[in-house]
């Protein structure tokens, strides 16, 4: 049998042709000449001999090709957008052919003939859609999204000197190329104080990573996962709340949901990216453009602004009526504990919406919608904007106020459904009596945050170049790492506890308290775990770096071929699903230089009655980011509604946090406070210490 690791040189340089040795190791395929594309058949032989390769990786030939006549119907250079109906299906049948081989061999042997000729983008999309949901690639090493196509991430600065570097530099003496903190804007515009975390590389990988994992279209038992739809609808909350701490961290207004959609978009984005891709440039969005039809007949997307109206006019009818009507004409109630769940997969739509001919693709046209602002009908032969990916999507101002408006319609339902009573919140002879927050060096209940600079390589996307590492160095937001110190008060038997830490703002913009009924929806949920409770005083600590939002910091901005799990074992299986979650770098919101004041909320509910039963066994799975991506081959591993306790409404004569309180909850206040200082030169694999409290200043210039 194949060597399995073999399939992941498939990733290296994905738009240089297979033959042309790959990775470190300078390995070519032995690919049989029925496989060549037809330019390159007549030189099979001279291939061979002007591109040999240290090692050679024979592949078979299939005897029959499925039908991929939709897939490559599709320019290998053209752009790709899995928000495009077409392409989201081209895709989803290209998964599937993978999917249904029968081994590995005949996997490797469909995918290196799939590879010259499918577009590129989509290529990489499909495969790993699949190495992350068959049993026998599950445990490989997926490489990282802004490796193989570095182009989305960074301006096309940093490719001009990459290339003079690779070119004039040997490896060993090459340096990393510094991406400017500021190269999208000017402070003239509002919305650039945030061009830090929109445009946060970690950030935009989380949302790739999680559309991997939890794809819209594809073959069924890859998509139908545990409580899809609802997590759809609570990762992209966590994001909206998250965007309103950045945005009260630099003295700005919450969101504004893009409600008038006749109305002109005031913010303008120009994302300064080169789309290798497509050999072309991200189009721009200028200010106060307007939303109108789509009728782009090359991509064949079509739909009328009066299409999203008339979809969102049913979703809230759904709402009010408490159900939706399924293709069959039947109703389908939209339960306490299944509803959000069903509208989830409407809203988005996936193909798990019970009803799309009715309730349409509001989400997923909407980000059309605003894609395409700038040629609605094709006729500059503009590709879409940032928004049509999911990779760039998040980089826009755009983004949060369309998803902000998406929350309201979920939030729409949380109101219709009943208010947790206290006996739903309470944990019986349980009191939670104290917490704090401490980090060496640095004041208690107090969180530090600063600038830092990573790496990150881009040899693996760099096409047609030479070989050797070529780094580049960005600067991010970081926090220093920091302990919760909790004591809990159990005056029952010994039991299982499972602890909630969230935090959120505790003023609003005007520096006026913010009543409760508006603070539950900016609740970040920090970290979920289990506890055994011994009878009397327990305490317990917990490092922020074992958060079940994030995963780690080097796993995000690493080097994949360093410190990585052997492939076929399981650690490297659960190394790939952890791929998808929040970046630890971005777990606690900038704040400010007199620090934002912040509410720390810790609750203890009854781990018996969270407690879920998993099919398919916790050995199978990884937990490092649970929160916002579940459990592989699992569960959701909390039977509570996520969000809980704050996912609805307070019950009557509940007007503040106080009085939302019962004995196994409390709330501590807290600062964030934000030193305009760098700590340097990071390596892939360092995190900064909770002593840092005076690491050597940067050069960037202070943010106000």
């Amino acid at each position: 049998m194949t060597d399995r690791s073999s399939i992941l040189y498939l990733f290296d340089r994905p738009k240089e042709p297979l033959f042309v040795a790959k990775g470190e190791n300078n390995v070519s395929f032995d690919v049989p000449s029925e496989y060549l594309i037809d330019r390159y058949k007549p030189l099979v032989s001279d291939i061979h001999n002007r591109f040999p390769g240290d090692k050679n990786i024979s592949v078979k030939k299939l005897n029959n090709i499925p039908d991929l006549s939709l897939p490559l119907s599709l320019s290998r250079n053209a752009s790709f957008s899995l928000f495009n109906p077409l392409h989201s299906k081209m895709a989803s049948m290209l998964i599937e052919a993978f999917m249904a081989t029968k081994s590995f061999d005949d996997l490797l042997s469909l995918a290196v003939y799939c590879r010259d000729r499918v577009n590129s983008y989509m290529f990489v999309y499909a495969l790993s859609v699949v190495m992350l949901h068959r049993p026998e690639t599950r445990n490989l090493r997926l490489p990282s999204h802004v490796e193989m196509f570095p182009s989305l991430y960074m301006g096309p600065s940093v490719f001009s000197r990459a290339r003079e570097e690779a070119e004039v530099v040997p490896v060993g003496s090459r340096v990393p190329i510094e991406i400017p903190q500021d190269f999208t804007a000017s402070d003239l515009d509002p919305e650039h104080k945030l061009s830090y975390f929109r445009e946060d590389i970690g950030l935009n990988l989380h949302h790739w990573h999680w559309h991997l994992v939890y794809p819209f279209e594809g073959p069924l038992n890859v998509v139908n996962k545990d409580r899809r739809g609802e997590l759809f609808f609570y990762m992209h909350q966590q994001i909206i709340a998250r965007y309103n701490m950045e945005r009260l961290s630099n003295g700005m207004n919450r969101v504004e949901r893009l409600t008038k959609w006749n109305d002109p978009i005031v913010e303008a984005y120009f994302p300064k990216l080169d789309n290798i891709l497509s050999n072309g440039v991200w189009p721009s969005r200028f200010a106060n453009s307007r939303l109108s039809n789509i009728n782009r007949e090359a991509d064949q997307i079509s739909f009328d602004i009066e299409d999203l109206e008339r979809w969102r006019d049913r979703l809230f009818k759904a709402i009010h009526s408490g159900f939706i009507v399924n293709t069959n004409g039947q109703q389908v109630p939209l339960t306490e504990q299944g509803g959000i769940d069903i509208l989830g997969n409407l809203i988005e739509s996936s193909i798990l919406s019970q009803n799309p001919n009715l309730y349409g693709s509001l989400h997923n046209q909407g980000h059309n919608a605003i894609s395409y602002i700038h040629d609605p009908d094709g006729r500059y032969l503009e590709k879409f904007g940032v928004m049509g990916d999911s990779a760039t999507a998040m980089r826009d101002p755009i983004f949060y106020r369309w998803h902000a408006y998406i929350d309201d319609i979920f939030q729409e339902f949380k109101s219709t459904i009943p208010s947790y009573p206290v006996q739903n919140l309470t944990f019986e002879n349980v009191r939670v009596q104290s917490v704090e927050v401490t980090a060496t060096g640095i004041p208690r209940n107090e969180f530090s945050t600063f600038w830092q600079k990573s790496n990150v390589e881009l040899s693996r996307g760099l096409d047609f170049m030479p070989r050797g590492s070529v780094l580049a160095r960005f600067t991010h937001l970081q926090h220093a790492p920091f302990n919760y110190k909790i004591v809990i008060e159990n005056n029952g038997n010994q039991r299982t506890g499972r602890v909630r830490i969230f935090i959120a703002p505790k003023f609003d913009e005007r520096g006026s308290p913010i009543i409760f009924r508006d603070q539950r929806k900016l609740f970040v949920e920090l970290d979920k775990f289990s506890v055994s409770l011994k009878r009397g005083r327990n305490e317990i600590t917990r490092s922020s770096l074992e958060s079940s939002v994030t995963i780690p910091h080097e796993a995000v901005y690493r080097n994949l071929d360093n410190n990585r799990p052997a492939d076929n074992t399981a650690e490297a299986e659960a190394f790939n699903f952890c791929g998808c979650g929040w970046p630890q770098n971005l777990l606690i919101p900038k704040g400010s230089a007199e620090g934002l004041q912040c509410q720390l909320f810790v609750m203890v509910s009854d781990g018996a009655t969270d407690q879920v039963e998993n099919a398919q066994g916790a050995n199978q799975t990884c937990d490092d980011a649970s929160s916002y991506c579940g459990l592989r081959n699992a569960r959701y591993p909390d039977s509570r509604s996520m969000g809980y306790p704050f996912d609805r409404v307070p019950r009557n004569g509940v007007v503040t946090l106080q009085q939302f309180l019962t004995p196994n909850m409390i709330v501590q206040d807290v600062r964030i406070r934000f030193t305009n200082r760098t700590v340097s030169s990071f390596t892939n694999n360092s995190r900064p210490s909770a002593g840092t409290s005076n690491p050597p200043r940067g050069g960037n210039r202070p943010r106000q």
